[in-house]
C-alpha cells in the first residue's frame, strides 16, 4: 500500500520529470494519473508515459520504488473552442491506449469563459457520449457551472462506469450532489487554504471514505500551511494533504492512506492485475 497522486499536470514546462518522480518515489507516491487538457497534450502525455512505464517495468530497480503513470486524455472547457468533428476522432484513437484511464479534464468552466459557454456545453457531451460509448470514466473540471454540470452529468451517469469531481472545492450541499450521483471526489492543497478553503474543510468531514481520492493538481495548488513555501506543488506533497483530511475529519491518516489507495487502484492503476501493469482499466 502506497500513495498515489490522482491528478497531476506533469506535462508542465515547470516540472523536471525525473527529479519531480524522485521526490514522488521518495514520499512513497508511486502512482500518478496524469491530467491532459488538449488533444495535443493527449497524445503528447501518451507518449511520454508509455516510454517512461516500459523503461520501469525493464528497469533493475525494485518495482516497489517506481513511479507508475496512468493519464486522462480529453479536452478542457478552456479549448472547446478550437474543437471540431476530427476532434472527436483524434479523442477515440487516443482513447484506446491502454494506459488512458479516464476521459478528461473535462467539463464547464462559466468563471473564465475562454471558450463560449454554448462550445463548452457541446465539448462536454462529445465527451459525456465517447466515454459511455466506450465504458470509460470521466474527469471532470467545473468553476461557476455546478447547476449546468450536474445536469449533464444526471443524463449519463447510469451509462458511465466511474465520475471523478477533480479538485472539488465546494461547499456541502455541491458535495452531496455529487456522492448522489456516485462520483468519487479529489481532494487537493485547497484544503489547507484556511481562507478560500473554509467551505471546503467544512464539507470534507460529509465525505465518504470509499469515495475519497487524493490529488496535487500540481504544479498549482501548494498546500499553504505546509513551509517551507514553494512555488510549485509536486506528488511529494499527497502525505502532506492525506494528513490534513484526516485532522478534519478526525480518522487516523493510516486509514485515508488505506481508502485513498483503494480508490485510486479501482479506478486508474488497477494493480491488482499485476505489478505497474499497463493496463489500468477496470
Amino acid at each position: 500500500m502506497h500513495w498515489s497522486d490522482c491528478g497531476l499536470n506533469l506535462l508542465d514546462p515547470r516540472f523536471a520529470l525525473n527529479d519531480t518522480l524522485g521526490r514522488a518515489s521518495d514520499a512513497g507516491v508511486l502512482d500518478i494519473l496524469v491530467i491532459s487538457s488538449t488533444i495535443e497534450e493527449s497524445e503528447k502525455a501518451a507518449g511520454l508515459i508509455r516510454d517512461h512505464n516500459t523503461h520501469q517495468i525493464s528497469a533493475n530497480d525494485a518495482p516497489s520504488q517506481s513511479v507508475f503513470l496512468a493519464q486522462t486524455a480529453g479536452v478542457h472547457p478552456h479549448y472547446a473552442d478550437n474543437t471540431n468533428s476530427e476532434t472527436w476522432t483524434k479523442l477515440k484513437r487516443i482513447m484506446a491506449d491502454t494506459q488512458v484511464v479516464a476521459v478528461g479534464e473535462c467539463g464547464l468552466d462559466f468563471n473564465r469563459n475562454f471558450s463560449s459557454q454554448a462550445n463548452q456545453i457541446y465539448a462536454f457531451e462529445q465527451q459525456l457520449a465517447l466515454a459511455s460509448e466506450h465504458n470509460m470514466g470521466v474527469y471532470l473540471h467545473e468553476r461557476d457551472a455546478f447547476d449546468t454540470q450536474i445536469s449533464l452529468l444526471e443524463k449519463y451517469a447510469k451509462s458511465l462506469p466511474f465520475m471523478v469531481a477533480h479538485c472539488f472545492t465546494g461547499n456541502k450541499s455541491q458535495l452531496q450532489a455529487y456522492l448522489e450521483l456516485n462520483c468519487f471526489v479529489g481532494i487537493t492543497g485547497w484544503l489547507c487554504d484556511n481562507k478560500r478553503g473554509k467551505e471546503l474543510q467544512n464539507a470534507v468531514r460529509d465525505l465518504p471514505l470509499e469515495r475519497l481520492l487524493l490529488e496535487t493538481d500540481g504544479p498549482y495548488l501548494f498546500p499553504k500551511t505546509l513551509k517551507p513555501r514553494k512555488s510549485i506543488n509536486e506528488p511529494c506533497n499527497i502525505p502532506y494533504i492525506a494528513n490534513a483530511v484526516a485532522e478534519l475529519t478526525g480518522t487516523d491518516v493510516d486509514t485515508i492512506k488505506q481508502f485513498a489507495f483503494q480508490n485510486a487502484n479501482k479506478l486508474f492503476f488497477n494493480r491488482g492485475m499485476n505489478e505497474h501493469t499497463s493496463n489500468a482499466r477496470t
